[in-house]
């Protein structure tokens, strides 16, 4: 497994995160970065040994880039002298003009680093023993770098982290407000069918989904160091499963009906819990109705700290405003029983999530290509964008990315005009129910 020249992933962030995501369940493109994007990239092999501007020696990292993929694919095509003449090139050519900007910004121990791993790269090779696989987990550990060396070399301006603090934001309040709803009608549902005394086995239900939630959390890190699988691969197994499970819980109109049906289910459950009084069955709810939501934001949120290397500050900030703003919600619709306008909020805040799953799933793609799971197949009349950036929106010039969020958008698009003419078609045969109040009663929690 390659190990990366950047801090712990395991270190005080992912700390921070997992209290903030405790509270928080408890209680697109904008402004681009201040690193011009320039325009598209150039043609693969205009390496200069001059002395180089700030965004000459980015344009010239995608450069290294390019080189370093074209040693891949001509090791993989079992043309071993070719490979190590273009890694050689790639190094001698490409990088060695970036050493000095690189010693500036990011000091002399990370270029060591770099140089190492194109040194191994060129000695593995020459060395006829030496296995494919070995060679390219290198290459992949050598991508890494450059994705590192071009962040030391880029300011964040103001658009990444303004997209990376919206998104956690969003979602965690989103996800939350979920599940504050979700526990009002239940604890409401106990009041109106005399059942209150019951409302504290489902609390203590509740307090365990939270804490499941953030042992989830750790988890996820904990399983990326032991199984035997490259992060970039699991990092991207990750963020597909986010965009997949929020097609499955929050797009699709036949989704939103299992909701309803899935209310239902769980206030039957309490019922049946409540009549005998069983205290296991009521905390089972509980758990079950909180965890559902917070498996999902655990999912999310792993795939923003997974992809958004160099942002983590400005999600952390977004989950803790969130987390403030849910404990104030949550205050409002439990204890004093406010009808506040949620309805239109989460409609707006799913627009948000969806566009944050286009942004995760080209990283995912992004993640595959690193890995060398799947071929770059860079696009070089595309416009590329700063890396923080580009970052944020998982928009890379690449084939599969770039078809993966078309794909998705196309898919996202399709999908809401038809569920607006399903809604549409069926209140126009459907006689509109009376409408009960919005108003949540107080609970006592």
């Amino acid at each position: 497994m390659s190990t990366r020249f950047v801090p712990s992933r395991l270190g005080w962030r992912r700390l921070v995160a997992g209290a903030v995501l405790a509270a928080g369940m408890g209680s697109v493109i904008g402004l681009f970065g201040t690193a011009p994007a320039g325009a598209s990239p150039r043609v693969a092999g205009e390496c200069t040994q001059a002395t180089l501007s700030q965004q000459e020696t980015i344009n010239q990292l995608h450069e290294v880039r390019l080189s370093i993929d074209r040693t891949l694919r001509l090791l993989d095509s079992g043309q071993r002298a070719a490979a190590f003449a273009e890694a050689k090139t790639g190094y001698l050519d490409c990088f060695e003009a970036l050493e000095a900007p690189l010693d500036i910004v990011a000091g002399q121990d990370f270029r060591f680093s770099v140089e190492d791993i194109f040194a191994r790269v060129r000695a593995l090779i020459q060395t006829d023993d030496a296995s494919s696989g070995e060679i390219r987990a290198y290459i992949v550990e050598l991508r890494g770098l450059i994705d590192d060396a071009e962040r030391q070399l880029t300011t964040k301006g103001v658009g990444a982290p303004a997209i990376a603090f919206g998104q956690s934001f969003t979602l965690l309040l989103r996800e939350g407000l979920e599940a504050v709803l979700l526990l009002a009608v239940l604890l409401a549902y106990l009041e109106s069918s005399e059942h209150a005394r019951h409302r504290r086995p489902i609390l203590y239900g509740v307090g365990l989904a939270i804490l499941a939630t953030v042992i989830t959390f750790f988890l996820v890190d904990a399983l990326f160091a032991v199984l035997p699988f490259g992060r970039e691969v699991l990092e991207a197994v990750v963020g597909i499963l986010a965009v997949a499970m929020l097609f499955y819980v929050s797009f699709w109109l036949l989704a939103r009906l299992d909701q309803r049906r899935r209310m239902e289910f769980l206030q039957a459950r309490v019922w049946k819990a409540a009549s005998v009084g069983s205290a296991a069955s009521l905390a089972f709810v509980g758990f079950t109705a909180v965890y559902r939501e917070g498996f999902e934001t655990v999912l999310f949120y792993q795939a923003l700290f997974s992809y958004g290397e160099g942002l983590q500050a400005w999600i952390l900030a977004g989950m803790a405003t969130a987390a403030v703003v849910l404990a104030v919600v949550g205050w409002l619709v439990l204890k004093m029983g406010r009808q506040l306008p949620v309805k239109r909020f989460l409609q707006v805040a799913l627009v948000v999530v969806m566009a944050t799953s286009v942004a995760v799933i080209g990283n995912a793609m992004r993640a595959l290509q690193e890995a060398a799971i799947i071929n770059l197949h860079f696009l070089n009349s595309w416009p590329s964008l700063p890396i923080y950036l580009a970052q944020a929106t998982g928009y890379y010039p690449t084939l599969p990315s770039v078809v993966a969020q078309g794909t998705l958008i196309v898919v996202y698009v399709a999908g809401a005009i038809a569920t607006v003419f399903v809604k549409r078609r069926h209140a126009a045969v459907t006689p509109r129910p009376a409408t009960p109040a919005a108003v949540v009663e107080p609970v006592s929690v």
